[in-house]
């Protein structure tokens, strides 16, 4: 009698675990999660003060999570907000030149400049890529010298530095700065990587040290800056670069190495080697990571069968981590091995990899709904305007088995506002399914087209 009600309150919790993971997942959910926690953090900065300079990477990070926010959000405050960065800054990137750390913002001004076309916007951050490139590089990466101030010898700089020198050609169509982010991203790669673990020592004076269980000290955000940096020169990449398989293979690597690592409460430890002695789920480590394996399958590199599952767990773990009021929690302080963490511990490179991962993450849902299909429009102009999206009645069919589109109805995904639909015919049939919406300025709206 007990074994039998033991066994049916487990089935009931199974059902309800499962059924709270379905709800975490949903797009509109996803979208819900990713506002409050940026609003918080702007009204964090604006009322609390700012921690650090507006240059420094803690914030350049949290820039990158705000630019792809902003880019999903379809309201230009966000934007504004990181225009007023850029001037604050003057545009300029931080003071020690050949510092990755100090030139980390230069991707938000790269990406900026994509929209606004104002060249102010990466004038310094090009003066900065012209001077990298007649650096000759030789030097070792070993850990003294002050070398981090001009290599990439830490393996957070892979997620601070190759970014904004690629980002720099995307914006400027001179891929000379990509190049010289991919041949210093493997002479970092070469020096850091260890290719028994496959994963990165965070600089050489973590090559002989050992955790409490005798393994080797493998750092979880420090791989997280790493594979998160690594999809962000994939996303600029030419695939026919001669590196571009070299980066995929890489990617495809790491990939299946950390979700091998993934914890039972779907984060990502400090330590990846060993997770008891770090008990605590770490947030920026874990947002990186989703946010890294989100984008390979969003972008086909890694198959969504596989790391759906650990994707799904990922993002749990974090939204999980938010507070009622958008606060994120569990963001292991600044630092540079692991360490403890708690519930009330955040910082803003945090929020800056948790955005990221939602933004992904969001895209990976709305691309693998059954019976549904979804339509991406996308502002490229620096100006809110009305758009049009149209879906053939064709594409229509092959995904949803109805035939009077009079029975579908057109959702924003982000909201879940229904939206007019309207039909047009030819000759009587149906021919396609068109909707006006207005768009703000460099920002993508999704729609779901379904049954009523």
């Amino acid at each position: 009698m007990h074994k039998s009600i033991f066994l049916s309150l487990l089935v009931l919790l199974c059902f309800k675990r499962s059924h709270a993971q379905n709800e975490q997942m949903s797009a509109n959910q996803i979208y819900g999660q990713m506002k409050k926690v940026a609003d918080w953090q702007w009204h964090n900065l604006e009322t609390g003060g700012w921690k650090n300079q507006k240059k420094d990477w803690t914030n350049a990070a949290m820039y990158a999570g705000m630019m792809a926010w902003s880019q999903l959000a379809n309201d230009d405050v966000y934007y504004k907000k990181l225009l007023q960065v850029g001037a604050d800054n003057q545009w300029k990137i931080g003071k020690y030149r050949y510092f990755a750390d100090d030139y980390c913002v230069g991707q938000l001004y790269a990406k900026l400049y994509l929209i606004y076309k104002r060249p102010e916007f990466i004038a310094d951050l090009k003066s900065l890529g012209d001077s990298i490139l007649k650096l000759p590089h030789l030097e070792s990466l070993e850990w003294k010298n002050a070398i981090y101030t001009r290599e990439w010898a830490w393996c957070d700089a892979l997620f601070m530095g190759p970014p904004a020198l690629a980002f720099l050609s995307e914006a400027t169509g001179d891929p000379k700065y990509l190049d010289k982010a991919v041949e210093l991203w493997w002479k970092s790669t070469g020096y850091l990587f260890d290719q028994e673990e496959k994963l990165y020592y965070r600089d050489s004076r973590y090559f002989n040290k050992k955790e409490k269980n005798g393994t080797k000290v493998f750092w979880g955000r420090g791989n997280g800056w790493v594979i998160g940096g690594l999809v962000r020169v994939l996303s600029v990449l030419p695939k026919g670069h001669p590196d571009y398989k070299r980066f995929e293979n890489l990617f495809i690597e790491m990939s299946d190495r950390l979700a091998a690592l993934q914890q039972p409460d779907g984060a990502w430890h400090a330590s990846l080697l060993d997770p008891e002695s770090y008990p605590s789920k770490e947030t920026s480590g874990t947002g990186l990571i989703c946010y890294a394996m989100a984008w390979g399958v969003n972008n086909g590199l890694i198959s969504y069968k596989k790391y759906e599952p650990v994707i799904t767990r990922a993002w749990g773990a974090l939204s999980s981590a938010v507070h009622p009021d958008g606060k994120l929690g569990f963001v292991q302080p600044q630092g540079a091995a692991p360490d403890k963490v708690g519930y009330e511990d955040t910082d803003v490179f945090g929020v800056g990899a948790f955005l990221l991962a939602g933004t992904e993450v969001f895209r990976l849902n709305l691309m693998n709904e059954k019976n549904t299909v979804i339509s991406e429009i996308y502002n490229l102009s620096s100006i809110n305007k009305e758009q049009t999206v149209r879906i053939g009645w064709n594409q229509v069919k092959r995904k949803i088995k109805v035939s009077d589109p009079k029975r579908l109805i057109a959702r924003d995904a982000a909201t879940g506002e229904i939206v007019p639909l309207k039909i047009n015919y030819e000759q009587k049939k149906p021919s396609a399914l068109q909707i006006m919406v207005n768009v703000a300025a460099g920002s993508s709206r999704f729609f779901e087209i379904s049954t009523k």
